[in-house]
């Protein structure tokens, strides 16, 4: 079991230091959305495996379970706040597409 044990510590540090980067570039800004992506592939297939295991399911590891816990629900904080952030942007180019139309029109008009 300890061989076992020892590979599951492994993909959890793992998947912490996924997540830990994902939340890292969340941070920056919509310039790093295709990297968070990639990452969420790595950490979601890594979760699987962990899950499949069922070793998180032990007190051995109730620790490392809330610390992840923690880190998915700082992850959708900061994914939630930059989709709001880019909602935000679109509609603003959205208004300023509308003046300009509505600019040219009026320009035509003369």
């Amino acid at each position: 079991m300890k061989t076992k044990t020892s590979k599951v510590g492994a993909e959890l540090d793992e998947l912490q230091s996924l997540l830990e980067k994902q939340i890292e570039l969340a941070r920056q800004g919509n310039a790093a959305g295709r990297r968070i992506e990639v990452l969420s592939k790595q950490a979601d297939s890594l979760t699987g495996k962990i899950v499949r295991s069922g070793i998180l399911e032990s007190t051995e590891f109730e620790n490392r379970r809330r610390d992840l816990k923690k880190l998915y629900d700082t992850l959708r904080l900061g994914l939630t706040a930059q989709k709001a952030d880019v909602s935000e942007k679109i509609s603003q180019l959205r208004r300023g597409k509308k003046t300009v139309q509505t600019y040219r029109e009026s320009i035509s008009l003369f």
